[in-house]
């Protein structure tokens, strides 16, 4: 049990790391509107990765979109996060306790439970 939660947690960090990366790398690329590389030199991946850096980095997306995906996954099948007892065992336990609800006091007047039933049947009869 142990070792699954250091798994889940290796995991996780994978997965962030993995989602950084293709942010970068998808910022890094050209694109049609010259993207981040164009405003930052004018073609600084091409200069630093060589002539072929879109077909790199287009590969390089791939691998990290597919490594994301994986991971997500991964994480949603079988990360269960801990539940912490920072709030437990600190004073008395306060429940909230629901009204019940009460009922009006019987009338002994007669008047009043036919007035109550003549609102009853015009309520019910709605045209």
């Amino acid at each position: 049990m142990l070792a699954a939660g250091l798994i889940m947690k290796v995991v996780a960090v994978v997965f962030v790391i993995s989602a950084t990366a293709l942010v970068l790398v998808v910022l890094i690329q050209k694109g049609r509107g010259g993207g981040l590389s164009g405003a930052f030199g004018g073609g600084m991946a091409s200069g630093i990765l060589g002539s072929k850096t879109g077909d790199f980095l287009t590969w390089v997306t791939i691998v990290l979109v597919g490594l994301f995906l994986t991971l997500a996954v991964v994480m949603a099948k079988f990360y269960k996060p801990e539940v912490s007892d920072f709030g437990e065992g600190q004073g008395p336990s306060v429940q909230q306790e629901q009204p019940e609800p009460t009922q009006p006091p019987p009338t002994d007047d007669g008047a009043a439970a036919t007035s109550d039933k003549s609102t009853d049947s015009n309520s019910l009869d709605v045209r």
